[in-house]
């Protein structure tokens, strides 16, 4: 995929985009793997708004230099797993994003009837759930599309909305994104009567990540400043991204310390139980889950700067004697699947320290029980875990999960999903894929 330029070999870049819980990063890397920019800002309006996650996009991608912007040849993109919203055949959305946090308790028993009970599919705090209830002229339920017709209606994912941007086509959807809509990975179609639902044409077609899937859309191109044969490659999940910028080792798990708290790990064999996600990236099985917790309960009570400050005040040998639960609000998606389970937040202390341990020590509690809960349910034993994300620069909270852990705790904060992307994208151009058959 080198091109000449003037004499010189010129060895096309690869561009990453992540789209996490709290702002938009983008990565472009060389050949070699050399990050060559970086940029990242938080979303242009509210978290569901998919018009901003597309102008988000477009500011950094703009940002960058020209020479680099001319010398991208591929761009992948991820997106919180989860995150979904109604849209029409031609991208345009019927209404806000219904975030990857959302419970939909109303719709159990409906879930119950379409897929196994088990599948990831399953649970009330899915992709599934939030689906049903955007399609509530369907079902009978409250509806959050509006009055459209159901040969135009589509339900697509953060990233399969943004990557359909790209392609200026929104059929596609990444595999891994779709598992908590209902997408059997080892079978490779949908989950039990999905496919036979009045609603199923709303369903993507579903690719593997990793695969080039066509050109930009040359209006797509032209907002972006990049060039038109720029390949578009399937993404992941912002989690999947991060281990693939980690890059484990067989005995090590990574935990992702954002805006939630997500545990990754590879396995020989797939898992399946609530609130399990369980995905196919390079060919390996990977497992894991993410709480509800996270950093994002820590910036409800402090700033950057304070959580900086607080820290270096904390004794991690010397105990709390507090017992904080900290979810944002009610519900758990992991390492318990529970909707109804609420935070504990109180007695607050005087000491503005001490509740900061608290909630750290919550947090390793929590990131503890999901690696023993991955353990009991057939996950590969650990021998240590790499940390990434904002949280992975705080000492004393590494030193607080690796005793609750009791493994090596190792950070990695530099390494990012939007990087984990562009090694993704790169891939393409150093072994070039058939894109997948368009029909007419």
């Amino acid at each position: 995929m080198a091109s000449h330029r003037g004499g010189a070999l010129i060895c096309p870049l690869a561009a990453g985009v992540d789209l996490g819980s709290s702002g938009i990063r983008l990565a472009v890397i060389d050949a070699d793997g050399k990050v060559l920019a970086e940029r990242a800002s938080a979303y242009p309006s509210s978290f569901d708004d998919p018009n901003g996650w597309r102008q988000g996009l477009i500011t950094l991608v703009r940002d960058l230099p020209l020479q680099l912007r001319q010398q991208l040849g591929a761009i992948s993109l991820d997106g919180t797993s989860g995150t979904l919203l109604a849209c029409r055949s031609d991208g345009t959305p019927l209404g806000p994003a219904l975030a990857y946090n959302l419970a939909c308790p109303e719709q159990a028993e409906v879930l119950a009837a379409l897929v196994p009970a088990g599948c990831a599919a399953a649970s009330v705090s899915g992709s599934l759930a939030r689906a049903l209830r955007l399609l509530g002229p369907l079902t009978g339920e409250a509806s959050a599309v509006g009055g459209t017709e159901a040969a135009d209606l589509l339900l697509r994912h953060q990233a399969d909305w943004l990557m359909g941007w790209l392609l200026g086509d929104w059929r596609w959807g990444e595999e891994g994104n779709n598992l908590r809509l209902g997408w059997d990975l080892r079978q490779q179609h949908w989950a039990g009567d999905l496919a036979r639902q009045p609603w199923a044409a709303a369903l993507p077609e579903v690719v593997a990540s990793g695969l080039a899937l066509g050109p930009l859309a040359p209006g797509s191109a032209s907002a972006l400043g990049l060039p038109g044969s720029c390949l578009v490659v399937a993404g992941s999940t912002d989690a999947n991204a991060a281990v693939l910028a980690a890059d484990p080792t067989p005995g090590e798990g990574v935990t992702v310390l954002g805006t939630t708290l997500v545990l990754k790990q590879f396995a020989s064999d797939p898992i399946e139980a609530p609130g399990i996600s369980c995905h196919r990236l390079g060919g390996r099985w990977l497992v894991g889950g993410a709480s509800n917790a996270g950093g994002g309960v820590l910036r409800q009570f402090f700033s950057d700067a304070e959580l900086a400050r607080l820290s270096r005040q904390i004794d991690p040998c010397r105990p709390s004697g507090l017992h904080c639960r900290p979810l944002p609000s009610r519900g758990e998606r992991f390492p318990i699947d529970d909707p109804d389970v609420l935070p504990i937040l109180e007695p607050r202390p005087v000491s503005d320290a001490l509740f900061l341990q608290g909630l750290l020590e919550g947090l390793a509690r929590i990131e503890a029980e999901g690696w023993a809960r991955l353990a009991q349910l057939g996950a590969p034993p650990l021998r240590r875990v790499i940390s990434l994300g904002g949280g992975a620069r705080n000492p004393q909270w590494r030193q607080l999960r690796q005793q609750a852990i009791g493994l090596p705790v190792l950070s990695r904060p530099g390494l990012t999903p939007a990087v984990g992307m562009a090694r993704l994208a790169h891939s393409v151009l150093k072994a070039p894929q058939p894109t997948p058959k368009m029909e007419a």
